[in-house]
């Protein structure tokens, strides 16, 4: 099995590599590329499924030696990492797919799809690295390859600004990931993950590791306040790197996280009350944020802020049940966060692709120019309708199956935890999921109201088409999902149970009823729904068909011709948000008023909500930062034979300190 997923590496990193020789044919370009990787993929996918649930242990069925220091070429396998291979996989072929359509008209360089497979590359063979340093070069290709995809369009400024960001961001992460393997293997002398899961690290290396690799694996999942990098970089890139990256590159931090956790466990009480009050906050705040923006994809980064939140709020749970003696909150808690990291995946891909055939279409993602794209582009909006109710958390949809595996974690920690810790934690996963989903609502209605209904807010959009059959398919594949996961999660649960049993231990077994039971129920419950549904549906439809149906014009409360200008804007929709929580957001307002009755000038009502995290905690900090390195300037003296002396102090301090090694 595992030499079958190193042939996909190596096959969809070739593929990359031959797609610069087909350059000059553009077509042939993108469709070959594109075509190849999802196909790759969509065969390794089918393979997963078949193999996942017969697969029983970890193995390691390749292990090289290397001339780099303390490294091997360690490949191998567990569940967890199987799992988040599986909406990898799902992602590389629906944005695959999209992208050949979508991208094919783009004045982009010959390197696009090389880039892009190496994306898919790095993430894969992170997830099965076995060894640090292997790990780390994995995690170096992905964050390079992302970079160089998000400054795709380099000769915009917005661009090379959101791609700098990231990079400094995803190094400062590289830099705490060295400090975090460096801590798991001085105690044993080894880089190998083998060694690491069966290490007896101290209670004081335990917390520093956890910490440190909080930090590491923190910057790349994008959690609060380490989150500046995606309401930059997911806008800039092109839509369906944006749905690849959203979906499933930042759940590698969350891997890393979980990975981590298993290094080091027993888990700690303490661990569980980070992680639940860094999800209530991230969550929280993402949606806020996310209510003020005007631009879909800048929205929808933001939103991916608020599922991480939401799923460390199920992490969280998990490691506290652990740590409680509560095996039924640490089981369905786990289940929570792990199902939804495939959900998040999913829909939140297909919102991206959404939002990417809009801005294709129409030339703009801003909200406020937007309207009446249902009339030309139906697909596309069903679509878009399911994807956000689903991210919503509404019944019938895969969002709706995991935040309730966490309500019921939670719930189960209220009524039989111990003392008064666990169920005012508890309590906070319940508060914080209910103030996301009513805000989630809020904002996805405004998203898609601006965009679908009413009447276009700007005359001079181009013309509208309907979107094209590529972009549509890998939409469509994402939608099967969503509705599969959601009116079928009774199916799913053998996929959650492997990974559970890695973080729980073999007593998970058991205590997988209570979630067997839950999902048995969901599934007859929303079944049983959807079908009474579609009967009403369908005896609607057979009334209506026996009478005329006649088509007016909407109702304009006496105006005899509504006009564009007389609807709701972004900013206005959003404003009772935005007001109740203006002190977090720093709402920027512009308010044009006049006296007279009539006023000449045209009245328009706007806000902006800026990421005050970014701008007045990191840019200050870049700026000190920028000035102390300035005062090192004198080293760049610009004489060559001075910095061959510079490479000579470097070589004998080298040489000195292997001595002092061997010597010793």
């Amino acid at each position: 099995m595992l030499l079958f997923f190193l042939t996909y590496i190596i096959l969809i990193s070739t593929v990359g590599v031959v797609s610069i020789g087909l350059a000059r044919d553009k077509a042939l370009f993108h469709y070959f590329a594109a075509t190849m990787i999802s196909l790759l993929s969509l065969g390794t996918l089918i393979y997963l499924l078949w193999n996942f649930l017969g697969f029983k242990h970890e193995v390691h069925l390749l292990t090289l030696p290397w001339t780099l220091p303390w490294a091997t070429f360690s490949v191998g396998m567990d569940p967890l990492s199987i799992f988040f291979a599986i909406p990898l996989l799902i992602l590389a072929v629906a944005c695959s797919i999209y992208g050949a359509q979508y991208f094919k008209d783009h004045p982009s360089g010959i390197l696009h799809w090389l880039n892009y497979a190496l994306l898919i590359a790095g993430m894969m063979m992170v997830l099965f690295a076995r060894n640090a340093i292997l790990f780390i070069i994995a995690w170096e290709i992905m964050s390079f390859a992302s970079f160089l995809l998000v400054i795709t369009d380099a000769d915009k400024a917005s661009a090379r600004r959101a791609g700098w960001i990231y990079f400094i961001t995803a190094h400062i992460g590289t830099a705490f990931l060295l400090i975090t393997f460096f801590l798991l293997a001085a105690p044993v002398n080894s880089f190998e993950f083998s060694a690491f899961a069966t290490a007896d690290y101290s209670t004081t290396q335990q917390n520093l590791i956890f910490i440190f690799g909080l930090l590491a694996f923190g910057m790349k999942a994008g959690f609060v306040p380490f989150h500046i990098w995606l309401p930059l970089a997911h806008p800039a890139a092109p839509s369906h790197v944006s749905g690849l990256m959203s979906g499933i590159m930042i759940k590698i931090g969350i891997y890393g996280i979980f990975q981590l956790m298993f290094f080091v466990a027993p888990y700690h009480i303490w661990w569980g009350v980070l992680l639940i009050i860094i999800g209530a906050i991230s969550g929280i705040a993402g949606v806020m944020f996310a209510n003020g923006q005007h631009d879909i994809k800048r929205l929808l980064a933001y939103h991916s802020v608020e599922n991480i939140g939401i799923i460390l709020l199920g992490m969280g749970l998990g490691v506290l049940g652990m740590a409680c003696n509560q095996p039924v909150v640490a089981v369905l808690g786990f289940a929570g966060a792990l199902l939804h990291v495939v959900n998040h995946s999913i829909f939140k891909a297909l919102l991206f692709l959404g939002a990417g055939a809009v801005i294709s279409q129409t030339g703009t993602g801003n909200l406020n120019e937007l309207g009446g794209l249902i009339k030309k582009m139906p697909w596309t909006a069903g679509l878009f309708l399911l994807g956000s109710m689903a991210i919503s958390g509404l019944p019938f949809f895969n969002g709706f199956i995991s935040e309730m595996f966490i309500y019921a974690a939670a719930i189960t920690g209220t009524v039989n935890g111990d003392g008064a810790l666990l169920p005012m934690m508890t309590a906070l996963v319940v508060f914080s999921l209910t103030i996301i989903g009513a805000l989630a609502v809020a904002c996805f209605s405004k998203a898609f109201g601006m965009v679908f209904l009413g009447l276009a807010r700007d005359k001079t959009l181009r013309t509208i088409q309907p979107t094209p059959s590529f972009m549509l398919t890998g939409m469509l594949f994402l939608a099967l999902f969503i509705l599969f996961i959601g009116l079928c999660s009774l199916a799913v649960v053998p996929f959650i149970a492997k990974p559970i049993e890695q973080l729980v231990g073999n007593g998970a077994i058991p205590v997988l009823m209570p979630l067997m039971e839950l999902t048995e129920n969901l599934t007859v419950y929303l079944a049983v729904t959807a079908a009474f549904m579609l009967i009403l549906i369908a005896v609607r439809f057979l009334l209506l068909k026996r009478h005329e149906i006649l088509n007016a014009e909407t109702w304009g409360c006496g105006y005899s011709k509504p006009d564009h200008s007389m609807q709701y804007t972004a900013s206005s929709f959003s404003e009772p948000v935005t007001d109740t929580f203006s002190t977090i957001l720093n709402v920027q307002k512009s308010e044009p008023f006049s006296q007279e009755l009539f006023p000449h000038e045209k009245w328009k009502f706007s806000s902006r909500v800026n990421d005050w995290i970014l701008n007045n905690l990191f840019l200050p900090i870049a700026k000190i930062i920028d000035k102390l390195l300035m005062l090192l300037r004198w080293v760049q003296c610009g004489k060559a034979g001075i910095y061959v002396l510079y490479i000579i102090a470097v070589l004998v301090g080298l040489i000195i300190w292997m001595f002092a090694i061997w010597k010793s």
